[in-house]
């Protein structure tokens, strides 16, 4: 990324050690097991990995939404800009969710209100952590929709959410995130349902947002042509577990996970032997309830062997900015 990325404040999000288990019919299953990273101010990490390793998982248990039960959320360290957000009281850490932390979900039509037009739900969130009127708030919300791309903003700021498209009712969730101007944004695949011109404009806008306000983004994504050209650093989930994490030239140039090269290896060509055919990872994730023994990639890593069946690997340092688990990288 060309936009530096400040440094000068130390991690705006700290995670370490995030551990997250969902009781099922009386039998524990770990989503997320032992997840640590960092976001700078300004910083995107995107975040990537087949369906149900985690990723939103995550998300949600650093915005606290998971219901617990049947969830239970445990982390060594779990800070944002400051503050503990493990041992942060609710009504406090419903202050900071929203204005000072954002999200985008993946699902808009079940995250908005369907009796409230989307102008008054944008307009509410700045109201609400603002401490102005809707009436106040009117005119900023209609300005963000008008930013995110929503065609007549003005009209359609008066519209529930069943009267608008798929990709609209996203932009919409888009704007509510942004319209406090939050210190951190998660996203979770914000740009789904958008068509390709659209989703370039989401993306620019955010790059913008965080050019001017040194808002820390993590984006999370099944495109890795998005993450190449809008992240800064790269993790890469599987199982619940950080395989690889490092900046995105670093890993694109040499991922050092087999399940990281495997990712890439998915990733279209206009020319080559990969040109003509799509590519796919042989087998299936495990299941959260019968993991495998030993690296939960094994059963379908090409160079496994008796030890990525019997142990699991521990985190090591491929260099300075480049970490993950696996007891063969990649070279």
């Amino acid at each position: 990324m060309d936009t530096p990325t400040p440094q000068t404040a130390g991690p705006l999000l700290e995670v370490e050690d995030l551990t997250v288990d969902f009781e099922l019919e009386g039998v524990a299953a770990r989503a997320v097991s032992g997840v640590s990273f960092t976001i700078a101010p300004g910083e995107v990490l995107g975040v990537v990995g087949e369906s149900g390793c985690g990723k939103s998982v995550t998300a949600l248990s650093l915005m606290r939404l998971l219901p617990t039960p049947p969830a239970s959320v445990s982390a060594t360290v779990l800070r944002f800009a400051g503050l503990d957000l493990m041992a942060l009281p609710e009504r406090e850490m419903r202050a900071v969710r929203g204005a000072r932390m954002a999200m985008i979900f993946q699902d808009p039509l079940s995250a908005l209100n369907p009796v409230l037009t989307v102008g008054y739900q944008v307009a509410e969130a700045l109201a609400l952590h603002r401490r102005v009127s809707i009436k106040a708030a009117w005119e900023p919300a209609v300005e963000m929709l008008g930013r995110v791309g929503l065609p007549d903003a003005e009209s359609r700021a008066r519209a529930y959410p069943h009267e608008i498209s798929g990709g609209q009712q996203q932009r919409v969730m888009i704007a509510m995130a942004f319209i406090c101007g939050p210190e951190l944004v998660i996203a979770d695949e914000p740009t789904t349902a958008l068509d390709v011109t659209v989703q370039r404009q989401v993306l620019d806008l955010m790059l913008d947002l965080r050019r001017e306000r040194g808002t820390g983004i993590m984006l999370i994504t099944h495109d890795l042509s998005v993450v190449a050209e809008t992240c800064d650093r790269l993790l890469v989930m599987y199982a619940g577990r950080v395989v690889e994490l490092g900046s995105v030239s670093e890993i694109f140039r040499s991922p050092r996970h087999p399940y990281t090269k495997a990712l890439l290896d998915l990733l279209p060509r206009l020319d080559g032997p990969r040109a003509e055919r799509l590519m796919s990872i042989p087998g299936q994730p495990p299941d959260l309830l019968d993991m495998p023994s030993g690296c939960p990639f094994h059963p379908r890593c090409p160079g496994a062997d008796e030890q990525c069946r019997e142990e699991m690997p521990a985190e090591s340092d491929f260099s300075a900015t480049h970490r993950g688990r696996c007891w063969h990288p990649l070279s």
